[in-house]
């Protein structure tokens, strides 16, 4: 058997103290946590930084720290410092150096790197080895290489590669949510189907249990399969919170695909064993032809400047997305007009916060709320135009009325000055996978000895 200790769903979203210690108490053979993904869009790949707080990380870490030595097992992160690219795996390390120093403890690191070099996967696409995922975006070599970071999902085979060096503590780029909780299980000989399939229910901690903000889940795997077993007060196991979880992040509820193969749980049985625990087997790993690992890419979109108003008024309320397309017609342009550019060259749009801010022309809701926000939103080839166009986009959103024939109104900015820039933004370009001869070819493994 192999227990796998899960704080929480990511490093960063806090964990249960006591129920971290039940979980010691319980003598794991290894501490996992994620460290990101790409939930939060791709400003954080593109930029290759954290989401999270480097305080809040720290203290976090250092608990889990704290944590692995009084279970003397190894503590393993993936996607380190969200994004999971080299300069976010450094980010990590640093503090994982500054905590060692300060708990006055000598500690074993492993290093995997993920990211890749854009030129090298543009020439790997020239020869067919980045091949699209379904309804993957048409790219090229030249716009891979535009690209300021992209890197590779690293999956089981990789995280066991950097466990087999004896290392106390893990520092993983990108990897699947599930790959850091499956290596060892399956390193172990547990049931390869329970492995991935417990890992998947597993990766983002107490989700898979009734109390999902606690946090702390046990996951025993054995070689027919895995038992959940959440932690914290009143948090409990079901077989309906255990099986509802494979649609999680997921668009097929009983298959789930991972580098080397995909995880079928058509056929699996979940058993509550008491109040807390569930007992689930019956799930099938198969393995593929080809060893694939995922590719995410991003690059530069563009400088963006945005603006926000109120609209309270009854009248521009009910006629709010009337108002804004005027704005937008009207300063889109002024702006062709007077800065010499083309529509290639920025966008203006307003999205009305209250009533189609989420899905546009999409909405199926009509109702008529007290007052709605415009965020207006300027995006432009550099950031001196994205805020030049702004400066014109701001009388317009503070007096512009509906007809020619009403009074000027004058609406509320929420700050002043009213132009906030945003710098530069990113866009995902990458639904690819790149084909592997060996696991470890796009990856990297180094060992550092702190003191």
């Amino acid at each position: 058997m192999v227990r796998v200790l899960i704080p929480s769903g990511a490093l960063g979203l806090d964990y249960d103290s006591e129920a971290l210690q039940r979980g010691i108490a319980a003598k794991p053979d290894i501490i996992a946590i994620d460290g990101g993904s790409t939930d939060s869009g791709p400003s954080y790949l593109g930029r290759g930084i954290s989401k999270y707080a480097r305080s809040s990380t720290k203290i976090e870490w250092a608990g889990l720290m704290q944590a692995r030595a009084e279970a003397d097992c190894p503590l393993v992160i993936g996607t380190a410092g969200t994004c999971g690219t080299d300069s976010a795996v450094d980010w990590m390390l640093d503090i994982t150096r500054e905590i060692a120093a300060e708990q006055g403890r000598p500690v074993k690191v492993a290093v995997l790197r993920s990211s890749q070099e854009p030129e090298q996967i543009a020439a790997d696409f020239d020869a067919a080895r980045v091949t699209p995922l379904p309804n993957a975006p048409d790219i090229d070599a030249n716009l891979i290489a535009s690209c300021s970071n992209i890197v590779a999902l690293a999956g089981a085979e990789q995280i066991t590669e950097a466990l087999n060096t004896g290392a106390d503590v893990v520092i993983a780029g990108r990897t699947t949510d599930t790959a850091i909780i499956a290596a060892l299980p399956l390193q172990k000989g547990c049931h390869p189907g329970g492995a991935w399939h417990g890992a998947k229910i597993g990766e983002c901690g107490a989700l898979c249990a009734t109390n999902p903000q606690s946090g702390v889940i046990l996951i025993d795997f054995d070689t027919e399969g895995f038992t959940v077993t959440p932690l914290a007060d009143g948090a409990h196991a079901t077989p309906h919170t255990v099986s509802a979880h494979m649609l999680y992040e997921n668009s097929d509820p009983f298959i789930l695909y991972e580098p080397g193969g995909h995880l079928d749980v058509t056929n699996a049985h979940y058993r509550a064993l008491d109040e807390t625990s569930v007992r689930v087997i019956g799930s099938m790993w198969v393995p593929s032809e080809q060893y694939t690992v995922k590719l995410e890419g991003a690059r530069g979109a563009g400088f963006q400047t945005v603006l926000m108003a109120l609209l309270r008024e009854e009248h521009y309320v009910a006629n709010a997305h009337i108002w804004a397309e005027d704005i937008v017609e009207k300063c889109s342009a002024k702006a062709r007009d007077r800065l010499d550019v083309t529509s290639d060259d920025f966008t203006i749009e307003i999205r009305l916060i209250g009533k189609t801010a989420s899905f546009g022309s999409l909405e199926t809701k009509h109702v008529i709320p007290t007052e709605v926000g415009a965020i207006g939103i300027v995006t432009a080839k550099t950031e001196c135009l994205s805020g030049e166009i702004a400066k014109l986009l701001n009388p317009y959103m503070l007096h512009h009325p509906l007809t020619l024939e009403e009074e000027v109104p004058t609406f509320a900015f929420l700050f002043s000055p009213a132009e906030m820039p945003r710098g530069e933004i990113y866009e995902f370009v990458l639904n690819h996978v790149l084909h592997l001869e060996n696991p470890m070819d796009a990856f990297t493994l180094e060992v550092h000895n702190l003191a």
